[in-house]
């Protein structure tokens, strides 16, 4: 059950993570709250500021990467 629970918050950062290198709102985020809507958030502001710093392309996906490697 715990290794369930943590690859849904996993599997939540990744698809928040894609959506900020991707520009998009966080208005977009499918959860309205919990776990997961927090997960999501934390990987959009990871990929926002990779954004900012030019970590797009291969470069965001290998970012991707070590970020959910913590």
């Amino acid at each position: 059950m715990r290794r369930q629970k943590r690859d849904r918050l996993e599997r939540a950062f990744q698809k928040g993570y894609l959506a900020g290198v991707h520009g998009k709102s966080k208005d977009s985020c499918p959860a309205d709250s919990g776990d997961m809507h927090q997960e999501w958030i934390n990987g959009w502001r990871e990929g926002r500021e990779d954004k900012w710093n030019g970590h797009t392309g291969v470069s965001g996906l290998h970012r991707l990467a070590q970020v959910t490697m913590h």
